[in-house]
């Protein structure tokens, strides 16, 4: 038997290629008249805005149990109650083994105003075997407009509808208590106009933060100093990804074993299907580069994710509890970046007002050095007009100049090669700008 069922608010559809009783007629009418009354509410939480997923079936209020669930249906979840952006979301097992409630086959794209505009597939039953769903959002500020979560523009609940923040009431103090109170990283970017304008109304204060308070408003505020907020100054702000995905084993935080920090504690990940997606986000959320090859470790209990590849970060992928083998990523940025400083013994060398002088004729010396990550590899040293290489010796490398002349000025730069995990990386260290001067 073959059922394809996709209800939303708009279709209903129902494909039935072979119907053996009129039992399956029973569960597409049940799962029709399931999405008509869907509603939800969180319960339990320390907020409004935060507590177990509950939806409203058959005239009562039940525990969601879906295990296909993750942070696009949590996004609709939070707008759908009117609050802020996902901040966090976890399962926890049921109250007590047997107990009924629904279980949520929903497909969700995450811009939906409710989750009964999604598409859904679900009825009541027993929830053995599942989990319940703890969502957490924010409760008066949200970011909008942007690439995932960590982005958008600044907009903060007031009077039950949400406000644009003028660029002139909002400094960097304020963005880190944003960022803080959506579970994303530090402060990345602050822009005014930088994800467009509001539609609503512009907040009327300005925010004194001194960075350290969990929610912007336990922040102090004062009157504006501006009358109007122009336009193209609607605050935009990019936080980091959240710290909550490490990569061990691999002598290198841009390589190993994928663990995720999920309840309390570190936990192993593995692909569920496409390894390479799922590769893909960890390197792009660990600011890794890109991906250099992603293969199965050991089999474990852990989560199971699944990506497309587009997410900013692993929270946002679809993700379950089951025992499969982990994951092991390597990331292009796998060396750390090599340093790079000038010596001389016969105190020729000067610090000038745009770098490191040397006095022409007087012997120096340009080292490389590196952490002690992997043994081996070699150096480069580029120059204006040549290029010098040595193995490296403890991690560094010397590079003898003798009589300094005019050849000699120009930018330097360290390249630390090696070749581990059969592939070839390299890192490159800051420039130095050496200046030769007269005798």
């Amino acid at each position: 038997m073959e059922l394809l069922i996709l209800v939303n608010h708009k279709t209903t559809a129902v494909r039935i290629t072979e119907l053996l009783s009129s039992s399956v007629l029973t569960t597409v009418f049940s799962s029709l008249l399931f999405t008509a009354e869907l509603s939800v509410r969180l319960v339990n939480g320390t907020t409004s805005c935060s507590g177990t997923v509950e939806v409203f079936n058959e005239g009562e209020w039940s525990g969601l149990c879906s295990r296909l669930w993750d942070m696009k249906d949590v996004n609709v979840v939070c707008r759908d109650l009117s609050c802020g952006n996902p901040v966090a979301e976890s399962r926890g097992p049921l109250f007590e083994d047997g107990r009924r409630g629904v279980t949520l086959y929903s497909s969700c794209y995450g811009n939906e105003s409710s989750i009964r505009q999604c598409d859904i597939i679900g009825g009541r039953g027993v929830c053995d075997g599942g989990y319940y769903h703890h969502v957490t959002c924010s409760e008066s500020v949200r970011l909008v407009g942007g690439a995932g979560f960590c982005s958008g523009r600044v907009e903060v609940k007031s009077n039950q509808s949400w406000a644009s923040v003028c660029e002139a009431d909002f400094d960097r103090q304020d963005a880190e208590v944003v960022c803080g109170e959506l579970g994303c990283g530090a402060p990345a970017a602050l822009q005014g106009g930088l994800y467009g304008e509001g539609e609503g109304q512009t907040w009327d204060k300005e925010f004194q933060c001194k960075g350290k308070e969990s929610l912007l408003l336990d922040c102090d505020t004062s009157d504006r100093k501006h009358n109007t907020c122009l336009p193209g100054n609607a605050v935009g702000l990019t936080c980091s990804e959240p710290d909550d995905v490490r990569l061990v084993g691999g002598d290198s935080r841009c390589a190993g074993g994928v663990e995720w920090y999920d309840q309390g504690e570190w936990r192993t990940v593995g692909a569920d299907g496409d390894q390479e997606a799922v590769a893909v986000v960890v390197c792009r959320q660990m600011g890794c580069g890109s991906t250099v090859s992603a293969l199965p470790g050991n089999t474990t209990r852990g989560i199971r994710v699944s990506c497309s590849g587009s997410e900013s970060s692993l929270r946002e992928c679809l993700r379950s509890y089951d025992l499969l083998p982990g994951l092991t990523v390597i990331c292009s940025d796998l060396l750390v970046q090599p340093d790079i400083f000038l010596t001389d013994s016969m105190g020729g060398v000067f610090r000038g007002h745009q770098g490191p002088e040397m006095f022409r004729g007087y012997n120096f010396t340009i080292t490389c050095s590196t952490q002690p990550q992997y043994p081996g590899g070699s150096f480069l040293l580029t120059f204006t007009g040549s290029n010098r290489t040595q193995p490296a010796v403890n991690h560094s490398a010397a590079f003898l100049f003798p009589a300094a002349d005019d050849s000699h000025q120009g930018n330097y730069s360290c390249v630390y090669d090696n070749y581990v995990f059969s592939h070839n990386f390299s890192s490159e260290s800051e420039l130095l700008s050496l200046t030769i001067t007269g005798n």
